[in-house]
């Protein structure tokens, strides 16, 4: 495969590395490329075993462990506007507050982000099934990500209308991490509606708090 060009980053920030995740981070690839669902229940599989997948027993045991360790399900946007599914956001209070994830470095989301010099994030919630499974990249998306649902403009970029909140965020610097872009950002602004039951996703499904 050939390696895509490199892009010039903000000062502090490193090149993107080939064979970036191409789903959202917490997930690998599909062999061969995106396969996208086609039953109805977002975030399952179309068989009940994926038939690329490597042996369990010739896994990688950190990727069996990081399998193994629920994260939340998030949606970072940028003006643009580009987004993506996020699995591996962290935020850190302090002065100032903080917040960090691990991304596609070959993304739109992170090129648009990159250029705004901001982005929005905000968590996802178990309605949210398909539009994260959209913006990861498995399930089609006619007339563009945005498209479809309901969307609160704001200055670090769309957020959906009935999320439970969103954080502003300014970025500050990223590097390489891994096979995935670490970004530190500050929160300059944080939005909380009402209180939602989070998405979670474990072991390569959406799950639920019961």
């Amino acid at each position: 495969m050939t390696t895509p060009p490199t892009r010039t980053r903000r000062a502090g920030a490193t090149t993107s590395a080939s064979g970036s995740y191409r789903r959202f981070a917490g997930s690998a690839p599909g062999a061969g490329g995106t396969m996208f669902h086609v039953n109805h229940q977002p975030g399952a599989e179309i068989h009940h075993t994926d038939p690329f997948a490597v042996p369990v027993d010739r896994r990688s045991p950190v990727r069996r462990l990081r399998g193994r360790l629920a994260a939340p399900v998030t949606l970072w946007t940028a003006p643009g506007p580009a987004g993506l599914t996020v699995s591996s956001t962290l935020v850190a209070e302090g002065e100032p507050d903080r917040l960090l994830g691990l991304i596609d470095a070959e993304s739109d989301l992170w090129a648009a982000a990159e250029e705004a010099g901001r982005f929005a994030v905000a968590p996802l919630g178990p309605p949210h099934r398909q539009l994260a499974d959209r913006f990861a990249g498995l399930f089609p998306s006619p007339g563009g990500l945005f498209a479809t649902d309901a969307w609160t403009d704001t200055p670090y970029g769309p957020v959906p209308a009935d999320a439970g909140g969103w954080a502003g965020c300014r970025l500050d610097t990223a590097r390489e991490f891994g096979w995935a872009l670490l970004v530190e950002a500050t929160i300059e602004t944080v939005e909380l509606t009402e209180e939602t039951d989070p998405l979670l996703h474990y072991r390569g499904r959406y799950r639920e708090l019961t």
